[in-house]
């Protein structure tokens, strides 16, 4: 099957190296000022996608990023963000990346190319039916990637897709595709920049949407974060401060015995209740 691969179509800007430093910067501004315009488009293919991951977990599944290079980085930087700003278990989203976790730093030769390490990867993760596999490529045409989504769909694994070209192979085989289609790039092929950039805006809205579906924020606070360094420590005082009129030492107390913002309004509001 022959289609268009627009992530690998010529920049629109010739002689780049000649720009100076002032043009390359505006340039690169003016191509990344479209890719929000361009995720817009995409917006009801990212709901339902939501949605699937949604019921999914909350029958005890998991959520899976799969991706090669960039889009594999850019699955582990959204799945690894999720226990501290959640508090959900390390284990809830995992990222996985062709090459194993060396490949986080460093190019990890033809590692993208099997098409069987992909669902070995997923197999010892013990996927399972209650899963949701989301294979990430801005080419669409990875075959780690490819390879864990015929798998799974053969297994009746739920699977969706971001890709930026229309109609390539990952789009056809996941049941949930988004097809985000950015155009070409500053520097011919860099899908590292707005390929990479749309990518990292549609994770944002998937892990932030199911998260606040399973109502890990309350009100428009990460009651649920992990407090794993002083700032987070002060935010989460602040928040039980604004929630139940308490100075900031009395706050923090409650905080520091609870070790969590939402422990700590619920027991107060429980103990209050009791002693009226």
């Amino acid at each position: 099957m022959h289609f268009n691969k627009i992530t690998e179509s010529d920049s629109p800007y010739s002689d780049i190296e000649k720009m100076s430093t002032e043009q390359i910067l505006q340039t690169i501004n003016k191509e990344d000022q479209t890719v929000a315009s361009s995720v817009k488009k995409v917006l009801p293919q990212i709901k339902i996608l939501v949605d699937q991951i949604t019921t999914k977990i909350q029958s005890g599944g998991r959520l899976f990023y799969m991706g090669a290079g960039t889009s594999g980085r850019l699955g582990i930087l959204d799945a690894s963000e999720c226990p501290p700003t959640f508090g959900v278990d390390k284990d809830l989203v995992i990222g996985l990346i062709a090459g194993g976790d060396t490949a986080i730093r460093n190019a990890v030769e033809f590692a993208e190319d099997s098409l069987s390490q992909g669902w070995e990867d997923l197999k010892a993760k013990n996927i399972s039916t209650k899963d949701v596999v989301i294979g990430i490529a801005a080419s669409g045409t990875t075959p780690y990637v490819l390879g864990a989504l015929e798998q799974c769909n053969q297994h009746d694994i739920t699977t969706g897709c971001i890709t930026c070209n229309v109609g390539s192979p990952l789009s056809v085989l996941a049941k949930f595709p988004i097809e985000v289609v950015v155009g070409p790039e500053f520097i011919t092929g860099s899908s590292r920049m707005k390929a990479g950039t749309a990518q990292k805006m549609i994770l944002n809205m998937i892990s932030t949407a199911v998260m606040i579906k399973l109502n890990r924020i309350k009100g428009n606070k990460m009651v649920d974060m992990q407090l794993s360094n002083n700032k987070l420590v002060e935010r989460g005082t602040k928040m039980i401060m604004d929630e139940l009129n308490l100075s900031q030492l009395a706050a923090e107390t409650l905080l520091l015995k609870h070790k969590n913002v939402r422990a700590a309004i619920t027991s107060y509001k429980d103990d209050t209740t009791q002693n009226q």
